[in-house]
């Protein structure tokens, strides 16, 4: 088997660091998103706070490239159109 170079090495450590870096970040925008849908749900009053920070990672990780743009504007889409849904649903409930 051939000896490999050492920038072929270094390359691997830090594919290694950047995949754990962006799991963590998607793991973290996928944790934001099902908080965000269960405070639309039960009604709580925290849930503008949480969509406000949902919408900043998903923009900074598309800012950083770990997102396609697309991607993010899709995720807010669909998390946007889950809130109006049940938003209405919730407030014709109360009446």
């Amino acid at each position: 088997m051939a000896k490999k170079k050492r920038s072929v090495l270094k390359r691997q450590r830090q594919e290694i660091k950047r995949r754990m870096r962006n799991r963590a970040v998607i793991s973290k925008i996928k944790t934001l998103i099902k908080k965000t849908k269960e405070a639309v749900l039960n009604n709580s009053p925290d849930f503008e706070k949480l969509l406000k920070e949902t919408i900043k990672e998903i923009d900074k990780a598309v800012a950083k490239g770990i997102l396609h743009k697309n991607n993010g504007a899709r995720k807010k889409s669909r998390l946007m159109k889950f809130i109006r849904k049940y938003k209405v649903q919730l407030e014709s409930e109360k009446k």
